[in-house]
């Protein structure tokens, strides 16, 4: 098989850190001083989650701290009315004024953890490029090529693929032939990169790409998406630590 001339990456997850988004968001609420679980945030991540696919075109104009602000707001109305008891009454308990310095909290320092992140995976992007085209595929809030062009990284990519912009969400073909289609290669010229089995690599899979899954960090969920995947017996191609391996890679 010969080596693909083009790679496409998963953004959150992958480019801007090896872990899950809910992950890095457990880990802030709890430094913040709000003891969570994952699964107690899990219902509020997806609230924030949904709220953003749906606020539309005013989304288009968020910067990464615009949206990190946005989302933790959201998190936090829904852990106030929805929220487990303790968590509910924690939040009811602050006054307005400590309730907004407890989001910013949260929103620096996962913005501050995103952009070192984006820095690291920029550098190895910038290695990556001598050899390949290089693309970007992600469930995103329609602003994603302004969040690639805050991180320095425009000049790097010949397409940023946007679920919101395209009508299309992964796992779906669409948005994966989208993507080929900006990038003008077909999917055996192709690689995938992400870090969800049944959302990057299974469909990239069935579509002829090859498929380089990115083990997530703090998520037990990251080695039991190998096992079960979309629902069919599949390994990728190549399972890798950090972006860094994808240097390592003899294809």
């Amino acid at each position: 098989m010969t080596k693909p001339s083009a790679i496409l990456f998963d953004f959150g997850g992958t480019l801007d850190g090896a872990s899950h988004w809910l992950d890095r968001f457990t880990a802030h609420y709890r430094a913040c001083g709000i003891e969570i679980s994952r699964d107690e945030l899990d219902p509020a991540f997806d609230f924030a989650t949904k709220a953003g696919y749906a606020a539309g075109k005013p989304m288009e104009r968020f910067k990464l701290g615009d949206l990190v602000r946005f989302l933790v707001g959201n998190q936090f109305e829904y852990l106030r009315r929805e929220g487990p008891d303790r968590i509910k009454e924690s939040i009811l308990k602050m006054a307005p004024r400590d309730r907004f310095n407890a989001v910013e909290r949260i929103r620096d320092s996962f913005l501050k953890e995103t952009v070192a992140a984006l820095s690291t995976s920029r550098a190895i992007l910038e290695r990556l490029r001598g050899d390949y085209r290089l693309g970007v595929i992600s469930n995103w809030y329609g602003n994603l090529d302004a969040i690639i062009a805050e991180a320095g990284m425009t000049r790097l990519f010949d397409a940023v693929v946007d679920s919101t912009r395209v009508h299309s969400f992964k796992p779906h073909n669409e948005i994966f032939l989208a993507a080929l289609k900006a990038m003008k290669v077909r999917a055996e010229e192709a690689a995938m990169v992400g870090d969800s089995m049944p959302k990057d690599c299974a469909p990239a899979h069935r579509l002829g790409m090859r498929t380089v899954f990115l083990r997530s960090t703090g998520s037990a969920a990251s080695t039991a998406q190998l096992e079960d995947g979309a629902g069919e017996a599949y390994r990728p191609d190549y399972m890798i630590e950090s972006l860094e391996d994808l240097l390592k890679i003899r294809w």
